[in-house]
């Protein structure tokens, strides 16, 4: 199934979206539940216990808003970097000039604040040159966690699986290497878009699927999961060795070669652009990049 958290008259709601994508059935939550969007299913399927029933006729996606399907997330996002061979390989004269470790060894983990989530269709706001002129778009699959779990092994890993969705690891390259940790290169406000919805893990194979990316209707980025360095099995293993991994923890699993700082000469975002993403099996994530 797939899941939306979406603003219908006024009001958040959460609901399922119909196998076509054309309409979406709310969901029986109160405002409350619904204030916490996908998140208030993740939970319930966290402890076995069913939806609730459907609150209304289905709506037509195009009467609705849809917002991020974890608009806030109860705790930072997990991201992986130089996770795809292409990738890492793209970036060994740049963010990784002067580093002498194996990019196969181990994988790179940092985060984002949950602050810098934003909806489908939300605009990614440049933070202005005082602050950074390096901005750059990162297409990912995110694995959504349904089961927590602490020093899950890479045999068991996929069953904590809940579903999948889409992030733009936007991120501000001049911060990063000026700072030779990543956080707050990645964290400024809007630089996580997410969406357009989360599908349920019965329905996608998240180890082999296909990831793409368009800056301006150009592709710059196309993938298939089975390029990862590191699989999604070892991923969670990694992130929950001695921390207890959530029920609705998002994980970003890296992003494909061709990012612009990868090109020759870099190019970076500009107010105008548009940065579209398409996983298969999941949808589209599209968001216009503006001046703040």
């Amino acid at each position: 199934m797939r899941i939306a958290t979406f603003q219908h008259q006024g009001r958040r709601q959460v609901g399922l979206v119909a196998a076509d994508g054309s309409s979406v059935t709310p969901l029986a939550f109160t405002a409350e539940e619904a204030a916490r969007g996908a998140l208030a299913v993740v939970d319930l399927a966290s402890v076995g216990r069913a939806l609730p029933p459907a609150a209304g006729p289905a709506l037509p996606l195009a009467e609705v808003r849809l917002e991020a399907p974890i608009p806030r997330p109860r705790r930072n996002v997990w991201c992986v970097g130089r996770n795809y061979h292409a990738h890492a390989k793209e970036l060994r004269e740049t963010v990784f000039k002067n580093s002498n470790a194996d990019p196969q060894a181990w994988p790179i983990v940092f985060t984002k604040v949950p602050e810098c989530v934003i909806a489908p269709g939300a605009p990614v706001r440049l933070p202005g040159a005082a602050v950074s002129t390096q901005i750059d778009y990162e297409a990912e699959l995110a694995v959504v966690i349904g089961r927590g779990g602490r020093n899950i092994g890479r045999a068991e890993a996929m069953s904590h699986v809940w579903g999948y969705t889409i992030v733009n690891d936007v991120t501000a390259r001049d911060v990063q290497m000026r700072h030779q940790q990543w956080d707050l290169g990645k964290s400024f406000d809007t630089f996580c878009p997410m969406g357009p919805w989360i599908v349920t893990a019965d329905e996608l194979d998240g180890t082999d699927t296909r990831v793409r990316c368009w800056v301006n209707g150009e592709l710059r980025q196309d993938a298939r999961t089975p390029d990862l360095i590191f699989d999604l099995p070892t991923l969670i293993e990694t992130c929950s060795r001695g921390i207890t991994l959530l029920p609705g923890d998002v994980i970003a699993t890296g992003t494909p070669a061709g990012v612009g700082m990868g090109l020759n000469p870099p190019v970076w975002l500009r107010h105008g652009d548009t940065v579209r993403i398409e996983i298969d099996g999941i949808g589209v994530l599209e968001n216009p990049v503006i001046d703040a």
